[in-house]
């Protein structure tokens, strides 16, 4: 959420912000309407009941029967019109809630102006595709055939876009989690957090997937609980509504959670394989930061995405993200992207498994998570980022399609083989 005070200051700077984004800026406008209502309504409401305690006071000191009985005949209108401008004030307040709600988060002044993802800037790019010499197959092929993955009965069982791992499929993925978790854990000083699964609705108005991305999320309606999109829901609300002490900052979490999102702005896209489900896997990086810090924090956010990517000796790509690309709460976002051979055809295909993203107060401000940056000062919102470290089964597919032999084997990443027992191959059932 935007700051108010912000919106009331400097309402060009951000409607300028708005612009970059290619988002409409009339909402401020509004905004500001119904925040001058609300001010001018707490004014009178203060005023009237400033009144209204001054005469209360003096009608026990009143002797004319007459005279008392007209004051107090006064206050109980005074009173029913303190009522009715106190609804209004609680009408006006929700309604510009919503509003506030519904704004994005302002682009970081150094991302990148652009009219669509085609303006999005590589950073750099580590690897080099693969050079077959043979003619390579894509992951679907060879995990039916090695016997790993089983789309039809996921299909049979759930319907479109699942899918089931086995044997040395299901290994591999958990093999996958293990590795990643382990390297954030021991060597880029992340601690661990199993969350649940199932939040309520506020944690989700708190990382800004309500109430924008309602139609993409599970809700149980019975028990008014909704199935996680991403660790980075759980995990970011672990300090809702907590002011937190200076010398606990930087926070950095790290989490491995199934995610359960609706794909329904992809229909029609990418049906061959695994790629987009309605279930997935990931493990998900999650930084709680004081302001200054927090550009930087972001950098080794990406570093530590790219760090996994390295270590499985995979060509991958850094991106940053144009501003008509950004995510609704990111005011900077950079993905990781993975080569893929045969994933989206024969030219192979750059597949995004993480996106690093710094929401700098954005999240903070809706979610209540404040610090105090030395002992007794006011507190200040925090920065929040997060970023996938990584998300499966992107990386699954990765290296199914980079590590495929000739005969379809798949040979196992030096980083994975103590995490499969040593080893050295998937050769089928």
């Amino acid at each position: 959420m935007i700051d108010i005070k912000l919106i009331r200051e400097r309402t060009d700077f951000v409607k300028n912000g708005l612009t970059r984004l290619g988002a409409p800026t009339d909402i401020i406008d509004t905004i500001i309407e119904l925040d001058q209502r609300r001010r001018q309504l707490l004014t009178e409401v203060e005023s009237l009941k400033g009144e209204r305690n001054s005469v209360s006071k003096t009608i026990p000191r009143v002797t004319d029967a007459a005279e008392r009985d007209r004051k107090i005949a006064e206050m109980r209108l005074l009173g029913a019109r303190i009522a009715s401008l106190d609804a209004e004030v609680q009408s006006v307040d929700a309604t510009l809630q919503k509003r506030m709600l519904e704004v994005p988060n302002l682009p970081h002044e150094a991302t990148p102006l652009g009219h669509d993802e085609s303006e999005n800037v590589v950073v750099r790019q580590i690897g080099e595709p693969r050079a077959f010499d043979f003619e390579p197959k894509p992951h679907w092929e060879l995990g039916e055939k090695l016997g790993i993955l089983d789309i039809a009965r996921g299909v049979k069982i759930s319907g479109s876009r699942f899918y089931v791992l086995k044997s040395a499929g299901a290994a591999l993925q958990r093999a996958l989690i293990a590795f990643m978790l382990d390297v954030h854990i021991r060597e880029h000083g992340y601690t661990e957090i199993y969350p649940p699964l199932l939040v309520r609705e506020d944690c989700l108005y708190g990382t800004g997937n309500l109430p924008k991305f309602g139609e993409n999320l599970y809700h149980d309606v019975e028990d008014d609980l909704w199935l996680i999109p991403t660790a980075e829901v759980p995990v970011t609300n672990l300090y809702r509504e907590e002011i937190l002490e200076a010398d606990l900052l930087p926070i950095r979490h790290v989490a491995y959670s199934a995610c359960f999102r609706r794909e329904k702005m992809s229909a029609g896209r990418d049906v061959r394989g695994i790629k987009r489900g309605h279930q997935f896997d990931k493990v998900e990086m999650v930084k709680f930061v004081e302001s200054s810090q927090s550009d930087t924090e972001l950098e080794s956010l990406v570093a530590d995405a790219e760090d996994i990517c390295r270590r499985l000796e995979i060509p991958h790509r850094v991106v940053q993200m144009c501003t008509a690309d950004l995510s609704f709460s990111a005011a900077m976002k950079y993905d990781i992207e993975i080569w893929a051979p045969r994933a989206g055809g024969e030219e192979g295909e750059w597949l995004e498994v993480s996106s690093c993203s710094n929401f700098r107060d954005f999240q903070a401000r809706r979610a209540g998570i404040r610090y105090r940056p030395s002992k007794g000062a006011r507190p200040e919102y925090v920065h929040t980022l997060n970023g996938s470290g990584l998300a499966l089964p992107r990386t699954l597919i990765a290296v199914i399609e980079n590590y495929q032999n000739e005969d379809g084997s798949i040979t196992v990443p030096g980083a994975l083989k103590p995490y499969l027992n040593g080893l050295d191959k998937l050769e089928g059932e």
